[in-house]
This record gives structure tokens, sequence and C-alpha cells, in this order.
């Protein structure tokens, strides 16, 4: 896991809002910018980011692309924040 990456992805609350999106289930990307004011390339963007951290997970089907939560990486995440504490999960 990067962790610098999966940090600065989740910092920002456009890429944060997306996850929770996403907790509900898979969703198209089409799906996800209408949530957003934003045009089309910046929820791209925004998505690209959260794939490159690990967070999200791609699967094409056809003509669309779903995008899911890739539980792993929170949980490897929270793993490493436990131990920091000194505890374990």
């Amino acid at each position: 896991m990067g962790l610098n990456n999966t940090l600065k992805a989740i910092n920002d609350p456009i890429r944060r809002q997306i996850l929770e999106l996403l907790k509900a289930g898979d969703r198209s990307a089409g799906d996800i910018a209408q949530q957003f004011d934003l045009s089309q390339a910046t929820v791209s963007y925004h998505l690209r980011l959260l794939r490159e951290a690990g967070l999200i997970e791609v699967t094409k089907e056809k003509n669309f692309i779903y995008y899911r939560l890739n539980l792993s990486v929170f949980e490897e995440l929270l793993g490493w924040i436990y131990d920091l504490g000194g505890q374990n999960p």
C-alpha cells in the first residue's frame, strides 16, 4: 500500500464523497458524475486518483465502467493506524 497516495486521496472532500457513494455498491462513472456539479473530466480525475491509490477497483462491462471500493486497502490502513497506536484490531 502506498500510504502517502492513500492519505492524499482521502484528503480531498470530493474523493471522500465518491467513496461514500461507493459504500452502497458498484456505480458507473456516469452515475457518479451525476452526483456532482463538476465536469466529467474533473470527476474522471478524482476517480483516477482513487484508483491509483488502490481505494477503488474498476470493472468493464460492454460500454460501461463500474467502480467499487477496494476494502483490503482500508483494512491495511486501519491496521497501520492501530499499530501506530499500539493496539491490535
